[in-house]
């Protein structure tokens, strides 16, 4: 069970804290911003890369609980990548949209952390969603991208094939958060000096 707990657990701290990091990065770099030309999508790109280099670090602890348990890596290890590079897409996606969203609006910040928690109980990290499945309920969970990718890493670390219907459904979303939240970050970046 400690094994099933922790990849839902740190896949979801890192998207977490990535993009509430990201969500702050240009308001908390208004001195650097109104002083030195740096491209601005570097802020919230930095924010993300720090929390997946942390987060990386941490996957360490669940390689050891592992081992310690008895899991044994198999061949379907080779798709954690799979999981660790869309959660990677999605996070800074959805950071620049909430970066653009949070100069303009001041009280994004307060509204996103009641979203991640409604988002961490759609993401079954602590419950087997077997039951919630079978249920009329199972549609909230099969709309989450990010439980998608925390199915996709739990499959690699307990030995079988991913859903690729999860795949493809939080592929795409990734793909689709990235461009919208790039195409926003850049139409906008020019009006944040005037907000911060």
């Amino acid at each position: 069970f400690p094994v099933y707990i922790l990849p839902g657990r740190l896949l979801y701290s890192f998207f977490s804290q990535s993009t509430k990091a990201a969500l702050k990065s240009i308001r908390q770099n208004s001195a650097m911003i109104k002083k030195v030309y740096v491209p601005k999508y570097l802020y919230p790109l930095s924010s993300v890369l720090f929390n997946y280099v942390i987060f990386l670090i941490s996957l360490i602890v669940l390689a050891m609980v592992s081992v310690i348990l008895g899991v044994k890596p198999t061949f379907y290890l080779l798709q954690a990548p799979i999981a660790l590079i869309l959660i990677l897409i999605m996070s800074y996606g959805c950071g620049m949209i909430l970066a653009t969203i949070g100069v303009f609006f001041r009280d994004m910040e307060y509204l996103w952390s009641v979203a991640l928690m409604l988002i961490m109980y759609m993401c079954a990290i602590f419950y087997q969603p077997e039951k919630l499945l079978d249920s009329s309920f199972c549609w909230l969970l099969k709309l989450n991208p990010l439980y998608c990718i925390i199915d996709i890493f739990r499959a690699a670390v307990f030995g079988r094939g991913m859903n690729m219907h999860y795949f493809l459904y939080a592929l795409g979303f990734s793909i689709v958060t990235i461009i919208v939240g790039l195409y926003l970050f850049i139409k906008k970046q020019d009006e944040f000096i005037l907000q911060i």
